[in-house]
């Protein structure tokens, strides 16, 4: 079981955007996460991590992330072969 962590920065008000992907992750992925932790942070961090090691940081990608390449990158680690339906799908698919 995987555990997550959605740290955002509590100044910008990304607490809103961290819980909206808490709660797609929780609906998707439940059974294969052990936690989805949402961590206070400060100068316009969100950053998504797994087990340690970086999902997504907003800094180095310049935008926030879309919940699908979230669930994608969880599931690849966690559940390769589990479907997730229409987040499945590429853009332009």
């Amino acid at each position: 079981m995987a555990r997550v962590e959605i740290i955002y920065c509590r100044r910008c008000r990304f607490v809103l955007r961290a819980t909206w992907l808490a709660q797609e992750l929780l609906f998707s992925l439940a059974e294969q996460l052990s936690e989805v932790a949402l961590v206070p942070g400060e100068n316009g961090i969100f950053r998504v991590t797994m087990d340690g090691g970086t999902l997504f940081d907003r800094r180095s990608g310049g935008r926030f992330p879309e919940p699908k390449e979230i669930k994608r990158a969880v599931r690849d680690r966690v559940a390769p072969a589990m479907s997730l339906g229409h987040s499945d799908y590429r853009d332009g698919e």
